[in-house]
């Protein structure tokens, strides 16, 4: 027998925020309805955080152009063709839809008309989980059964699973992502084996919308869980188009819940995709990421090699003084997760990666000015006096103030001469 959803939300603050309550206003009367659609409303059941609003609406795009702008709001028509336009009210924006129904997709693109069935709407969307709605009122409407669903931690297409897929190949993926973010259990398995089905497809989705699912996957509560799964059944390798490495990315997981550390999309995709600088280039280009992303993924891959095998106490603060603290950090995680280490092994790890909280890096005194001071012609010279001068004093655990420093300059460029 189901469980009933909850009759109402009345009262809860993000539906009661001005800006959503102006945009009920305005989208309502007139005979249109507008209502709350989607995360907003499974987040809200589940207890989790609202991040994003989205509205569904009666009305036709151009309608919710023209109320939104007479109301003072600036509109963005980010999706006009399926019937979405954005609409901005200084720093909070929303998407509104209009109610629609597809009549042909291939997978990637569908085409839709609008329509005014709000059940019809729901029954068109992917997950049972996502197809509640709620009015201005603060009243819950659910006609797949998706608060069951919520309340089980299930992630259930709605209807048939294929055919869901076949409208959006991303669903394959939001099916994934949505499990790691809120599934309990067992993983459903119509659903599990409709993705498998259609795996294929995923390498004709663009980059940037894989990579966004992905990002958002990799730092939910049971990532290693999914990608675990996404590994067994063959999903995994098309989703990062080579080799994945679901038991590094489980062990850098429970390292980072190890330290309190919060996970970072980057250092997870690092962990689950990259052993050398050929796969940062080829998982930044398969999931569009940024320069940042990359660049952090391939200093967090190069201070990992630095660090293996694990370094002791005064290497470790040579790698430190090296790449700097994120690197560091970053590349101490992803070694000790290649490492596989033992539970006594862990902690030494563990050790080296709270190194930063012990001590910070000094800074070198001397600069090029100091050595010309002493002596050394201007030129490249210069620079390699400055060198030595630094990897003498970083070899000896930075020891030596800067009057030691200066003394061990004199002393190599004597032997230059």
């Amino acid at each position: 027998m189901g469980t009933a959803a909850p009759t109402s939300l009345a009262g809860a603050d993000w539906l009661a925020a001005p800006n959503v309550r102006r945009l009920f206003a305005v989208l309502s009367g007139g005979g249109e309805e507008a209502r709350i659609v989607g995360g907003a409303v499974r987040n809200a059941l589940l207890g989790a955080p609202v991040a994003d609003v989205d509205f569904g609406t009666t009305a036709t795009p151009g309608t919710v152009t023209a109320r939104a702008e007479a109301a003072g709001f600036k509109v963005v028509p980010t999706g006009i063709d399926h019937g979405t336009v954005t609409v901005i009210a200084g720093a909070d924006s929303y998407q509104v839809t209009t109610l629609r129904e597809d009549i042909e997709t291939d997978g990637r693109h569908a085409v839709v008309r609008f329509g005014r069935d709000w059940e019809a709407d729901a029954r068109r969307r992917d997950f049972t989980v996502n197809a509640l709605s709620v009015d201005a009122e603060g009243t819950v409407r659910d006609p797949v059964g998706g608060y069951d669903d919520i309340v089980a931690g299930r992630i259930r297409f709605i209807g048939d699973a294929d055919r869901r897929i076949a409208e959006d190949r991303l669903r394959i993926l939001r099916f994934f992502r949505l499990f790691a973010e809120h599934g309990r259990g067992d993983i459903d398995r119509d659903g599990l084996s409709a993705a498998v089905r259609a795996r294929a497809g995923l390498r004709d989705l663009s980059a940037e919308r894989v990579g966004q699912e992905m990002r958002r996957l990799v730092v939910a509560p049971r990532a290693a869980e999914t990608v675990a799964i996404m590994q067994e059944v063959g999903i995994l390798p098309v989703v990062l188009g080579g080799v994945g490495y679901p038991l590094v990315f489980a062990r850098l997981a429970g390292l980072d819940a190890g330290v309190a550390a919060a996970p970072a999309p980057a250092l997870r995709l690092a962990a689950l995709a990259c052993r050398v600088e050929e796969d940062v280039a080829r998982v930044a280009r398969r999931l569009r990421l940024a320069n940042a992303e990359r660049d952090r993924m391939a200093a967090a891959l190069a201070a990992a090699s630095a660090s293996v095998p694990r370094p002791d106490q005064r290497g470790a603060r040579r790698l430190l003084y090296r790449v700097g603290v994120a690197a560091y950090r970053d590349g101490v995680a992803l070694a000790a997760a290649w490492s596989g280490a033992s539970p006594d092994d862990a902690g030494r790890w563990r050790d080296l990666l709270t190194l930063p909280d012990r001590w910070s890096p000094p800074r070198f005194p001397l600069a090029g000015r100091d050595i010309v001071g002493a002596g050394a012609p201007p030129g490249p010279a210069v620079g390699a006096v400055l060198r030595a001068v630094e990897a003498w004093w970083i070899e000896r655990d930075f020891a030596g103030d800067e009057a030691a420093l200066k003394a061990r300059a004199h002393e190599i460029m004597a032997g230059q001469q």
